[in-house]
């Protein structure tokens, strides 16, 4: 049974023949030519995604991205001890990376849009959750590398472990000279080429690759050593981070609960509120649409914070007109553009519309008055097209059916009085035979 269960797991069911793997890595680390124009608009596609915050761009950006090529190079020249293809990898992927960093850089110091997106504000705080997702992406991108059937991982891979966009985010924090941004991003690109190559690490030595080049115990020890210090110097800062985040995520919802229990669940409107973790104290500020606070009941509140696990915050009740006019506006300008953006278009469809509608009620009285042969008729603008001057117009089109066919130019003249319009088509239709009474 246990046989059976470890052959069932075995990663060497399936496996490629080593030296022909070795060889497809290695064939894929050099970055020139064909290669480094790939990255270069990889890069600027990735760019524009994160400028225009369009994920299914970003996404494109990363499947078309060459840069798993050296990172997967390093992690089999460590596990191989080949340090003639470590000193390629690492040349190649450091050529990548300034390439990359440089060709952002340039678009987002020439971009007229330098606002920051959600996109590109997400690259720019890592945790350790990336250093997961970029441990096990690299397990999957390795394993899949050295299978006969590659199947389809290895874009799965390139779009889980996001390798461009925090390039990108470190070009726009150059361009902007916002220095924390580019820190930020850096460092989870750091996080992701160094966790993909320690993952490449580890399943090259379950996998047992030959080694390049016999060395002593001393320059094994060195290298062990240099891996596990590297470990503990990625993994510090994304475990801080992610405590971070966590402990604002609590505290925003400890906010929520605040506002909901003693405002909202009490019948006031709240109008504006704003949550600022980082502030110094930490603050709360909220705004109503009808209540008005006094000093003593702003106090007993204040004094309540730390029941809902708020400590080291002060919050600020904005009563004041001219307090309230530039954060509520600014809150909902965004909204406003958008049904101002919205009401243009609809005025715009509702212009167009009214140019082929005619709407008068006594047409048909006068008609019945002035032509009663008329027994059905049809009007209405129609955009009329002349081929041979490649040109278009509106056109009015009165069309009517009876008996015999009447005057058309005094219809004619008639409508474009009555109308003040022209010029008027009048179409004659006998009346079908089943028709006639």
């Amino acid at each position: 049974m246990d046989n059976k269960f470890l052959n069932f797991i075995n990663l060497h069911n399936g496996e490629e023949q080593k030296e022909k793997v070795l060889e497809n890595v290695a064939a894929n680390i050099p970055f020139r030519g064909s290669n480094l124009w790939i990255l270069a608009c990889a890069i600027l596609i990735a760019s524009v995604g994160l400028n225009v915050n369009s994920t299914a761009v970003i996404i494109g950006a990363m499947l078309i991205s060459p840069l798993m090529g050296p990172i997967v190079g390093a992690g089999f020249a460590l596990a191989t001890l080949d340090f003639h293809l470590m000193k390629r990898a690492l040349k190649n992927l450091l050529i990548a990376t300034l390439v990359s960093v440089l060709v952002s850089s340039v678009y987002f110091y020439l971009s007229p849009f330098k606002e920051v997106q959600s996109e590109l504000l997400a690259r720019t705080s890592p945790t350790f959750y990336d250093v997961l997702i970029a441990f096990f992406g690299g397990i999957v991108g390795v394993v899949a590398i050295t299978r006969v059937e590659k199947g389809n991982p290895i874009p799965g891979v390139a779009i889980a472990t996001a390798l461009m966009p925090p390039l990108c985010t470190a070009g726009y924090g150059l361009a902007t000279f916002n220095f924390s941004y580019f820190a930020g991003a850096f460092y989870l690109y750091s996080i992701n080429c160094f966790f993909i190559c320690v993952a490449t690490f580890l399943i090259v030595r379950y996998l047992k690759y030959d080694i390049v080049k016999q060395t002593n115990k001393l320059v094994e020890k060195r290298i062990r050593y240099a891996v596990v210090i590297s470990l503990f110097l990625m993994l510090v800062p994304s475990f801080y981070l992610a405590y971070n985040l966590l402990k604002e995520k609590e505290y925003s919802q400890n906010a929520e609960r605040f506002i909901e229990t003693e405002f909202i669940n009490r019948g006031y409107t709240v109008i504006y509120k704003d949550i600022n973790y980082a502030a110094t104290p930490k603050s709360i500020t909220v705004a109503f649409l009808v209540k008005k606070f006094k000093p003593e009941e702003i106090k007993t509140l204040n004094a309540m914070l730390d029941d809902f696990g708020l400590h080291n915050t002060k919050l600020i009740v904005k009563q004041d007109v001219s307090d309230l006019k530039s954060e509520i506006l600014t809150e909902i300008g965004t909204r406003d553009k958008q049904v101002f953006k919205r009401d243009l278009e609809i005025n715009a469809l509702k212009n167009e519309l009214n140019t082929y509608k005619i709407a008068d009620t006594t047409l048909s009285k006068e008609l019945k008055i002035l032509y009663p042969e008329i027994r059905q008729f049809y009007i209405g603008t129609l955009k009329h097209t002349d081929m041979t001057a490649d040109s278009t117009a509106n056109q009015m089109i009165f069309m009517y059916q009876s008996d015999q066919k009447l005057d058309s130019e005094k219809i004619k003249n008639w409508l474009q009085a009555r109308f003040d319009q022209s010029p008027i088509q009048v179409v004659y239709e006998k009346i079908p035979p089943a028709s006639v009474r």
